[in-house]
Formats: C-alpha cells, structure tokens, sequence
C-alpha cells in the first residue's frame, strides 16, 4: 500500500517484497548505502537490487546517534567524494534512520536520501515527517534539522528478523498515535506479530495518523507538538539512565505518566489503557529515580517555552491539551505513578 505526503511530497510504502518497486521508481544519479549491521543481510539484497556500490555498516542504536557517528558518516561521504545530487539510501531502526536523515540534510548543505525502516518503530514513526538529529551527553536529539525524504520503503518481511521485544516497542508509537487521533483500533496491538495478516494495514493506519498531524504543521510550530505524547518523561528517562531504557519502553512508560496527569488535570481516566500496554510490553523495571534527577533533563525539552516546559496532556481520547503544568502536580503526579509502576 501506498500513503502519500503532499508537503514535501513523498511517498510511503508498506508491504512485502518491495525491492523490484523500488527499483521501477529509483533516484538517478551516484548511489551510497548506510546501515545497520545487525540488518547486513536485508542490506546487501537492497544494494544489489538498486545497484548500489559505496556501503557503510555501523552498529545502531543510540550509540549510532552522537556527534562522532554523525562525523564518521560524513568523513566517509566526503572520502569518497560523493557529489550532491547523490541519494543516501539509509537501512535500519529510527536510530539509523535519525542519524543518515540528518547527514543528508548536512551534507554539501543537503542531498536526498531514501529511508528503508527495518524495526516497527522506525515504521510507524522515526522513518516519516522529516524529523532527523542525533544526541548530545545533556540530552536526546538535541541537535537535528528537518530533512524529508525522497521516498519510504516500509518492507515488512524485514520485520522478521526482529526480536519479539524490540517487535512490541515499535507498536507503542502506533499505540500513541491513537490515542492522539481517537482511533481505537490502534490502542489493541496485542494480537499483532511479524506474520500476522492484518500487520500492514494496522502500520499504515498508524502511519496515516502521523502524515495527517505533520502535514498541519511541518515545523512543530503547534500541532505536531502533539506527537511528543509521552516522549516528555520518557526523553529524561533515556537520559537520565544513560539509555539503558529502549525508546520504546520509556515511551510507555511516558504514556502512562501522561494518562495520570490528565486524570489528575481533570480529564478522562486513561491510565487503564496505558497500563494494559505496559503489561503486555513487560518493559524493564522501572528506576530508583528521584523526581529531582530527572529535571535536569526536563528543562532541555525541545517543547520548552518562555522558560517553562510545555507537557502534552490527554484529556480524553484525541483531545490533548500542550501547556505547562504546576510543578506540585508534576510531582504529585510522579509519587503516584512510582506507586503505580512499582
């Protein structure tokens, strides 16, 4: 299936054996690769089909996301000397995609680049709406520009390569996006696996729900601030512990923060919803971590205005409210849900 991004235009693709489309519809021009190595094999097929001679392999993850990775790649690209109507095609999870998205939009001030998402997550969210940085030690994706891409190739039999866990902590964004959208068929991933017949569509349903919100507002001047449902708590989380959380779990673990503020806000209970999706994604326990050491991390938020940070609160299913929040309810808040989670 096809979904298409009218500002900047692309196109999204979801579905199996997508390698002869992608080569019916290939950039022209010079051709580099960057990937994952952990997805070396899915790699290779993609170069070979499109004929892809310069490849970098790297190990992803967060590690991936840092100023020497981010001049490592570029080191690369300019040793070969890579012109700038080149196309980097870029294979692996949000990490990967983060990071080739953001040395495209660096380098020789910006070339295309071609996503192709190998986890859920980078599916459902890293791959889409042009967003790419990487990390810096006071906190994540600090540092970044909006690059979007030429094309999204979302290859499911990819997916099968992954680990069950890292499978679940991509749908917590597919999770999210219904709760942003009201979209009750996205809040019921449980059932879901790698093979499942209805995968496609439930990705591409959660993808639509993003295209919509970046589409209204490309640069995150309002509405696409609501995206970052849940990723409040769950940025100081990663930082605060040195990514020792995967995104996806301190995601969840966010939601669930955030469903509690909005009950204690006056909104709608949603803390059910959230529970039921820490349940089954059976995240690692969570921190002995003091309110205290987390703020640090909090003050650095990229929604962060006029000094005070802006919080994306649910009041009710596909009502969210962005503002500040008294800091005695953020804390309150806080002590309930260690109690909760604990």
């Amino acid at each position: 299936m096809k979904l298409k991004v009218r500002e900047p235009p692309y196109t999204v693709h979801i579905g199996r054996d997508l390698l002869r489309e992608a080569q019916i519809s290939a950039r022209p021009g010079p051709k580099a690769l960057l990937y994952d190595r952990a997805v070396e094999a899915f790699a290779l097929k993609v170069a070979a089909a499109l004929e892809i001679p310069h490849r970098l392999g790297i190990p992803g993850g967060e590690a991936a996301k840092t100023l020497e990775g981010y001049r490592a790649v570029l080191s690369w690209l300019a040793g070969l000397g890579v012109p700038r109507d080149a196309t980097l095609y870029v294979v692996g999870g949000g990490t990967l995609t983060d990071l080739g998205g953001f040395v495209a939009a660096t380098y020789l001030r910006g070339i295309a680049y071609v996503s192709w998402p190998t986890t859920t997550l980078a599916v459902v969210d890293a791959s889409v709406g042009g967003k790419t940085g990487i990390n810096l030690p006071e906190g994540k994706n600090l540092v970044g520009a909006f690059h979007a891409p030429a094309a999204v190739y979302a290859d499911l039999e990819a997916l099968r390569t992954l680990p069950p866990h890292t499978f679940k902590e991509g749908l917590v964004e597919a999770f999210k996006h219904g709760l942003i959208a009201g979209e009750r068929a996205l809040l019921e991933p449980f059932a879901l696996s790698p093979t499942h017949p209805e995968l496609g569509a439930y990705l591409a349903r959660a993808v639509a729900v993003k295209i919509r919100v970046v589409e209204a507002d490309y640069a995150e001047r309002g509405e696409r601030r609501k995206l970052n449902l849940g990723h409040t708590l769950a940025h100081a989380l990663e930082a605060a512990t040195q990514h020792a959380f995967s995104h996806g779990e301190a995601v969840a673990y966010g939601l669930l923060y955030a469903a509690l503020l909005g009950r204690a806000l006056g909104g709608a209970d949603l803390t059910g919803a959230a529970a039921r999706l820490l349940a089954w994604l059976e995240p690692r326990p969570f921190p002995d971590l003091a309110w205290e050491a987390l703020e640090p991390f909090l003050a650095r938020d990229k929604k962060k205005r006029g000094g005070e940070v802006h919080w994306v609160v649910p009041l009710a299913l596909g009502k969210l409210v962005v503002r500040p929040v008294e800091r005695r309810v953020l804390e309150r808040t806080y002590r309930e849900f260690l109690e909760v989670v604990r």
